[in-house]
């Protein structure tokens, strides 16, 4: 008999990918009501947000027919999570420090993609790290997202080995 309870699974996917879809619409309204343009490392972390949604409900679609496949999909979206805190990590340390993230890692995937030219409402690149340092109540966009993406890991780690009590 399994230990793992498939509902909690399930539960915390659809939370997770909320956060994620949360966090983005966060972001789009400091950028385009409140004027915040945003930098390579912002819009990456956007794209690690989107992408740990799309991962939870591609596993809860196919966790109907296989029970792992949701449990799979939470290991993945927390593993996203992990190297989300190393972006939001690197804007806040390394990044917001320069004064041009020009050919960075993410500038370079960005660019690279298509997407910062694409769909530029959501990922274009408009500012440098250290001109696109913002406070959110005394603290730094990067630590908040930062933040977001560990309770992202802990909560795909708890979906992935979730038991029943």
């Amino acid at each position: 008999m399994s230990l793992h309870s498939p509902a909690l699974t399930r539960r915390l996917l659809h939370v997770i990918a909320l956060l994620c879809l949360a966090a983005v619409g966060i972001a789009l309204i400091s950028q385009h009501v409140f004027d915040m343009a945003p930098c390579a490392w912002c819009v990456f972390q956007r794209l690690i947000y989107i992408g740990i949604a799309l991962v939870c409900w591609l596993g809860l679609s196919l966790g109907r027919m296989r029970p792992a496949l949701a449990r799979a999909a939470a290991a993945c979206a927390a593993l996203l999570a992990v190297g989300g805190v190393l972006a939001a990590w690197y804007q806040y340390d390394v990044a917001a420090q320069m004064f041009s993230c020009a050919q960075t890692f993410a500038d370079r995937f960005m660019v690279q993609s298509g997407l910062d030219a694409g769909l530029p409402w959501i990922f274009g690149i408009y500012a440098t790290c250290m001109d696109a340092r913002v406070d959110l109540l005394g603290v730094e966009y990067s630590l908040w997202s930062l933040a977001l993406f560990v309770v992202l890991a802990v909560l795909g780690a708890a979906a992935t080995l979730g038991r029943r009590h």
